[in-house]
């Protein structure tokens, strides 16, 4: 499947996370209702223990149901961000998992009941792994083991599964999938649950190459979730962007006004203009990490 970018730009996506005034209930939003970054399990990923993801129709299903919940905290969202204030740390995927925990307590809202959350699994003195959340699904009556990850990977040479790599360049695509089905999804049965079934939840972002005016898109790449670009190079129209902060990698503030960059420097860039997310690594960066 080929894209140009006005193509990609065009594309009607679901982006109802964008119509609240409230920052943490935009991310919860976007959190629920984003689509997972890859449509489908790579052909290429040798399988040692299956896992699936749910369709974006089941993201939309949850959102629908959560919406009021969603209404009710944009306008008192002290809850919220009491329960976003126990976290520590400021690793932006602890943030993402911990908006997920949120939701799945609001048990009233999804078919879910949450046995345990960050559940160790230890043999003797060693830990041998750790669930993110064991939820019983309330409507098929069956157990299942939910890992979560927010991702933003750029895509490289012939957009292949081995060519996606994050920031940091050990980190890929292709690395993190083969841990879920290597390592994560290892465990039938966890303190007397038997599991029925593992979902990996991957949301977050991909970024194909800004130099490449058509690209090849990989069959099981989301294309339901708006695609960014990157590169080494300014945008053509770089002043219309400006620098996110970590948290608005989740989902850009819809009610803070920033100012455009008169200077570059290496992170996520938007442009409202163009509605256009752009992941800046200078030469120097892509040396250093690359090389």
């Amino acid at each position: 499947m080929y894209f140009s970018m006005p193509e990609l730009n065009s594309h009607q996506f679901h982006e109802a996370w964008l119509t609240y005034k409230t920052p943490e209930v935009q991310q919860l939003a976007f959190s629920l209702l984003s689509p997972n970054i890859i449509r489908e399990i790579p052909n290429q990923l040798p399988i040692q223990h299956k896992f699936d993801l749910h369709t974006d129709q089941h993201w939309q299903d949850m959102y629908k149901c959560y919406t009021p919940r969603l209404q009710q905290l944009d306008l008192y969202p002290d809850e919220l961000h009491q329960f976003l204030n126990k976290l520590k740390s400021t690793r932006l995927g602890l943030r993402f998992e911990r908006y997920i925990w949120f939701w799945l307590l609001d048990h009233h809202y999804h078919p879910y009941h949450l046995i345990a959350h960050s559940l160790q699994i230890i043999d003797g003195a060693r830990t041998i792994g750790e669930l993110d959340f064991l939820i019983q699904n309330t409507e098929t009556r069956q157990v299942e083991h939910w890992e979560v990850a927010l991702k933003y990977y750029l895509g490289e040479q012939n957009l292949s599964l081995k060519h996606w790599y994050g920031l940091n360049r050990e980190d890929t695509l292709l690395t993190k999938l083969m841990h879920f089905t290597e390592k994560q999804f290892q465990f039938s049965n966890v303190h007397e649950h038997q599991i029925d079934q593992r979902f990996a939840v991957m949301k977050g972002q991909l970024y194909l190459p800004y130099h490449r005016y058509t690209a090849k898109i990989p069959p099981w790449v989301n294309t339901n979730r708006r695609l960014g670009f990157w590169g080494n190079n300014f945008p053509s129209h770089h002043a219309q962007y400006y620098r996110l902060n970590r948290h608005e990698w989740l989902c850009p503030n819809q009610f803070i006004e920033h100012a455009f960059n008169s200077w570059w420097t290496n992170g996520l860039y938007f442009s409202r203009h163009k509605n256009e997310y752009y992941m800046y690594r200078s030469t120097i960066s892509l040396k250093n990490k690359f090389s």
